[in-house]
């Protein structure tokens, strides 16, 4: 199964966000992006890809006792930016530092449980919001803040788009802090039909609250 670690922001900071990307879906040019659902909104701590079925014990067990080490801690979207011409994103602040140690014990966990997980990398905090229609953010090639790329080919000819107006338009976006109590281990099934347009369907495996008791089964 295709699992990744995440923070899941409450519902009224979800409906802080959604008026605000509402807004931003007025804006010209916005109907040539691919914009993610609120049900999808989330930010990740630590990608696996596809797991084993057989680690998913380990792995659940490992990552509660991550959760465990970290106490809960304040944290409120924030701003925005974007990866070049790929994915336009909105940023956190408030526990910024816990997350990232939260995000950085997430990843160690995950490898301690014997999954394969990429390079490690610096890591930033941020929920995607649209990506450009050329196709999902590709690591590899990340450049972030609001000074990216306008129009340039890509060296598999596609074009970016100019996200720079959008990641403008969030930057005073200040939502109201919450209390992140818990990492969610979240399953991501993605889409099948071949619709366009179709969102990945993302269902919590796993609770792992912070700071205290174990973590329990979702579902």
């Amino acid at each position: 199964m295709r699992l990744f670690a995440a923070v899941l922001p409450p519902a009224g900071a979800l409906g802080e966000l959604a008026r605000a990307v509402d807004r931003l879906r007025g804006l010209p040019g916005a109907d040539g992006l691919r914009w993610t659902g609120r049900d999808s909104w989330h930010f990740t701590l630590a990608f696996m890809g596809d797991v084993e079925d057989g680690l998913l014990p380990e792995l659940t067990e490992r990552l509660g006792r991550a959760a465990r080490r970290t106490e809960p801690f304040p944290l409120r979207i924030h701003g925005g930016g974007h990866f070049g011409g790929r994915a336009l994103w909105a940023g956190a602040a408030g526990g910024t530092g816990e997350l990232r140690r939260l995000a950085e014990r997430a990843d160690a966990a995950a490898r301690r449980a014997g999954v394969p997980m990429e390079e490690h990398r610096h890591y930033e905090a941020h929920l995607t919001l649209a990506r450009g229609r050329g196709g999902r953010t590709d690591s590899s090639r990340r450049h972030s803040g609001r000074t990216g790329a306008s129009g340039r080919t890509d060296m598999t000819g596609r074009v970016d788009v100019d996200l720079r107006p959008y990641a403008e338009a969030l930057g005073d976006f200040e939502g109201t802090p919450w209390e992140v109590a818990e990492l969610v281990l979240v399953r991501s099934r993605l889409p099948v039909s071949g619709v366009p347009g179709e969102q990945p369907r993302y269902e919590a495996v796993a609770r792992c609250p912070l700071g205290r008791a174990r973590p329990r089964a979702s579902g």
